[in-house]
């Protein structure tokens, strides 16, 4: 019998949507970002000072950037394996339907 995987009983259910939401906005920001840097370039007075506030806002929030890429992480890790044990149940299944 095959193992089914119900998402409202998945406890990182919420958290794996938040961090696609995240996901998707860094993408979006990344876009944007590659407009408006090249309006930048032509003015590299400001291009180093947008630099220094990055900068400065990474080396502030070093801490929380770490943490959220290691929950990231694990949260990838745990989708991967749940994926594993799906395919090994599926794979199971179909031999013993031979």
């Amino acid at each position: 019998m095959a193992h089914k995987h119900d998402p409202k009983s998945d406890v990182n259910g919420p958290s794996m949507a938040k961090q696609v939401m995240a996901g998707t906005l860094a993408t979006a920001t990344v876009n944007t970002g590659g407009k408006l840097m090249s309006k930048l370039a032509k003015h590299p007075l400001l291009v180093f000072g947008a630099g220094m506030v990055a900068g400065y806002f990474v080396y502030k929030y070093r801490k929380e950037i770490i943490s959220n890429a290691s929950k990231t992480i694990e949260a990838g890790k745990d989708f991967v394996l749940h994926q594993k044990e799906n395919l090994e149940d599926i794979v199971a299944e179909a031999k013993e339907s031979e």
